[in-house]
């Protein structure tokens, strides 16, 4: 059977179905809206058109109103364009609900980098017991973050969750009911969601998600490769920041912490009721049916009826599941055992923690504890540490670390960091006592800029009455002088006798956390990148010199300056002196939904990374090393887009304009995430405090995608204007990493357009500034096109780029009254008595449409 390619498959069932849903949606009769649905084309026409002649924003809706709305106030023309962001919010909506649909059928679910086609290129080398050995030792774990690129209410979500299921259904009764429903539902959160809001909401798809597709695959790999056999290891681990993710939110409290724990384990056990429930209805045997209706009560006390206590145990779970498996197989031949199984799988998998909370807080925090910590211990004149503990040297230091104990009482502190952050640890033994280790058992330090935070971070869980803790603690190196100094910093803990035997407690494993985000932020998008790979590379060596097994784990976001991007190649790509053991990930805001919202992408994306797992240490095993000119041209690469990103970062209009012409202050504003925009309380603006999101989202409104490939074209320049463009032509055609990053950087300029924002070039302030973004996109462009041999961006993603192009035009309108906003607000400041309601409504304008431009980004992962 002829099957479509993956352009025209796209354009059948998302494209034209757009076009038909849209024409339906525009025309329902809702209240007071008027003719909205007829005049959203028509400004949208006005915008493409005015941008190809080079008209300003205001142009463009002065434009509009003079043909369109004659005699309208300027209060008339607020109400429209607030009709209009809602409007285009919910073609979003429709739009990811239709994408949604069509997953299975535009992408080719049996294809490259599924389970079946890791199952038949083994057969087909005869790598079958390479690939069960493989199996048997490596995981994937995917860490649900909440950091807010994308909040939606609980009620929209699940309108998207029933459109795309109308949708797939093609029932347009329904359809029309869901988007009726959509028009009169609110988008916008009255009030921030709290840690526990984005923990229940996350854990909708925890539920609804990945419990039902983490067990398919791991049965899927026990039917077809493990003959029937039951795999020990948990191929698919959760992880889970909400709630555990201190680092800058002051609204994580130990208190929520715990919820969310519990919330994560009576989630876990209503998945088990539910399942149970549907197997007593099969498993109605004489032997069987007694146990399966005890487990049926035991777990339904402990979901429904408990007020935290539980009524039965997870070793008294299996043992009666592997006892029932016993009976059905020797008395009743082995009657619904699949359905058995399947419940086996996923209790093996989840246990009673479902996804295992990471506890995360900065280094900052931390020196700031551990110093009341040693001086509280002073003043009860507690021989515990030296009275010169801070005037000593780190190895030292690393002596008193190393044997000291205690067993610290929060209630004894008055500040409130220092009471939070030893509460921390103790909440991590409760939840272990409650959920099983798996519950709580990573502490990640952020911003680690030295050994001795890992081991104060250490000494703390000691000084708690934690003498072998059962917790990975766990560094995160994000600026480029850290990522440099990574394997040194690795190598102090390496060789310390107290830090070597909790490794030996923890099977000589270390997890070690990159932040893609903080590292772009700080040192552009190749140097950030290449970085990581070189401090994944020493990091590696460092570890195996000592036996250690070095776990790394990515803290990616959505987009490429991020980290993001078609993620899966690069760790396919990754040479044999970087550790592959598992691939752990952070996965946020709009990516969550996007790449794992639903059974069939939540499915495709999950097997595409075990697969690049399988192809990097089965099928490619040895091979995509780079060479040592290889290295050397990265490296100088690297070094030419850092020198042009710090000039750049350190130019005085930097800070200023993404204050002033940018949506950077109106982050805070938006009700998306818990988390407070910047690290520090402080009105002035420190480049340092700036957290990742709201600077890659600034550049992001303002349809510049700076972090994404600034430098990029300088960099490659330099070998074109030093006749040596062969060696990073042959880099790019023969390294799988290298063209990985190029092509993410690509999917960057895509999603760029200059024209939104061309009005600045005459700007007297920035200007010049503009300019400066402006010649480096423009030169970055040309040089990747002739990288590629491509005539157009992103040509070798046809579908990809369809959805890009039709995403950019639903939210063109937006942008263009985001931008119109921005400079009303500009002009009224600049009047000598501004009408201070008037810019709050503008304000409120550039906010609404910062939210729906942010929610329309999902396929930038």
């Amino acid at each position: 059977m002829y099957t479509l390619p993956k352009n025209e498959r796209f354009n059948q069932e998302v494209l034209s179905k757009y076009h038909i849903y849209n024409s339906v949606f525009i025309t329902l009769p809702f209240d007071s809206i008027d003719n909205t649905g007829v005049l959203l084309p028509l400004f949208t026409d006005v915008c493409d058109t005015g941008f190809k002649k080079q008209e300003t924003p205001k142009d463009i809706v002065n434009f509009f109103v003079g043909k369109y709305l004659q005699n309208a106030s300027e209060a008339d023309q607020i109400d429209l364009m607030f009709r209009f962001i809602q409007y285009i919010e919910r073609q979003i909506v429709l739009f990811d609900a239709i994408e949604d649909a069509a997953f299975p059928v535009v992408n080719n679910m049996e294809g490259r980098g599924s389970l079946r086609d890791i199952m038949e290129k083994s057969e087909a080398r005869h790598k079958e017991e390479d690939l069960i050995d493989f199996l048997e030792n490596f995981n994937v774990r995917t860490v649900l973050t909440a950091h807010p690129t994308q909040f939606y209410p609980g009620a929209v979500l699940g309108i998207i969750n029933d459109l795309t299921e109308a949708i797939r259904q093609n029932n347009l009764l329904e359809i029309k009911q869901l988007l009726a429903q959509l028009g009169k539902t609110p988008f916008i959160q009255a009030v921030k969601p709290n840690p526990f809001d984005e923990a229940v909401s996350l854990i909708w798809y925890l539920e609804n998600v990945f419990y039902e597709t983490a067990g398919e695959m791991v049965h899927y790999l026990e039917k077809n490769i493990f003959d029937g056999k039951s795999i020990k290891n948990a191929i698919v681990k959760l992880g889970f920041w909400p709630g555990g993710d201190r680092d800058g939110n002051p609204f994580v409290t130990t208190e929520i912490t715990l919820k969310v724990a519990e919330r994560l384990r009576t989630s876990i056990l209503k998945c088990y009721y539910v399942e149970v429930r549907n197997l007593k209805r099969k498993l109605t045997f004489y032997n069987v049916d007694v146990l399966v209706t005890e487990l049926e009560q035991k777990l339904y006390r402990s979901v429904f009826y408990s007020k935290g206590e539980i009524f039965i145990t997870l070793d008294e779970f299996k043992s009666q599941l592997n006892k029932i498996k016993t009976i059905v197989i020797e008395q009743h031949q082995s009657l619904y055992l699949d359905e058995l199984e399947a419940l086996l799988i996923k209790v093996n998998l989840f246990g009673f923690h479902f996804a295992s909370l990471d506890i995360r807080q900065n280094s900052r925090i931390h020196d700031a504890v551990f110093k009341d910590v040693v001086q509280y211990y002073l003043n009860e004149n507690l021989a515990i540490f030296p009275k010169n503990y801070f005037e000593l040297t780190e190895p030292e230091k690393f002596e008193v670390l190393s044997k000291v104990s205690g067993n610290l009482n929060s209630k004894d502190f008055g500040d409130e960091l220092t009471r939070y952050t030893i509460e921390s640890i103790q909440a991590i033994k409760t939840i272990q006592e409650n959920n099983g280790e798996f519950g709580a058992n990573r502490y990640i330090i952020s911003n680690n800029e030295s050994a001795l935070n890992v081991m104060e971070t250490f000494a703390l869980f000691h000084l708690s009455g934690w003498e072998n803790p059962s917790v990975d603690i766990i560094p995160l190196f994000e600026s480029v002088d850290d990522l440099h100094n990574a394997h040194i910093i690795m190598e102090k803990l390496y060789t310390n006798p107290a830090y070597a035997k909790h490794l030996l407690n923890r099977n000589k494993k270390q997890t070690i956390m990159l932040g893609f985000s903080d590292g772009t932020k700080d040192g552009g998008y190749l140097m950030a990148n290449w970085s990581i790979y070189k401090a994944k590379e020493s990091l590696t060596a460092m570890s195996r010199k000592y036996g250690i097994k070095a776990i790394f784990f990515d803290g990616r976001g959505g987009p490429p300056a991020r980290g993001g991007g078609k993620t899966h190649k690069f760790y396919a790509s990754l040479g044999p002196k970087i550790e592959n053991n598992e691939i752990q990930v952070t996965v946020q805001g709009q990516t969550i939904s996007s790449n794992f919202g639903t059974l069939d992408s939540c499915r495709y994306n999950l097997e595409n990374l075990l697969s690049a797992g399988v192809t990097n240490q089965v099928f490619n095993k040895g091979q995509n090393e780079l060479t040592f000119d290889e290295s050397a041209i990265l490296d100088q690469l690297a070094e030419l887009g850092y020198e042009k990103y710090l000039s750049f970062k350190n130019h005085p209009k930097f800070i200023p304009y993404l204050e002033q012409m940018s949506t950077l202050k109106y982050y805070a504003k938006t009700n998306i995430g818990s988390r407070p925009s910047k690290r520090s309380k402080s009105e002035h603006l420190d480049f340092k405090d700036l957290r990742a999101i709201p600077f890659v989202g600034s550049w992001s409104q303002l349809k510049q995608n700076v972090p994404g490939f600034f430098g990029v074209g300088t960099a490659l320049k330099y070998f074109e204007d030093s006749g040596q463009w062969s060696k990073v032509q042959d880099l790019y055609d023969n390294s799988l990493f290298f063209k990985t990053l190029l092509e993410n950087s690509m999917m960057s300029l895509a999603k760029s357009f200059f024209p939104l924002t061309a009005y600045m070039r005459k700007d007297p302030e920035f200007g010049e500034f503009w300019q400066i973004i402006y010649d480096e996109f423009v030169e970055t462009k040309r040089l990747l096109l002739k990288i590629a041999g491509h005539k157009e961006l992103m040509e070798n993603y046809p579908d990809g780029k369809a959805s890009i192009d039709i995403r950019e035009r639903i939210v063109l309108p937006l942008l263009t009254i985001q931008q119109y906003a921005l400079l009303r607000i500009q002009e009224l400041n600049k009047e000598g008595n501004p009408k201070v309601e008037l810019v709050k409504t503008y304000e409120k304008i550039v906010t609404r449409s910062l939210f729906g431009n942010t929610n329309a980004s999902r396929n930038s992962a």
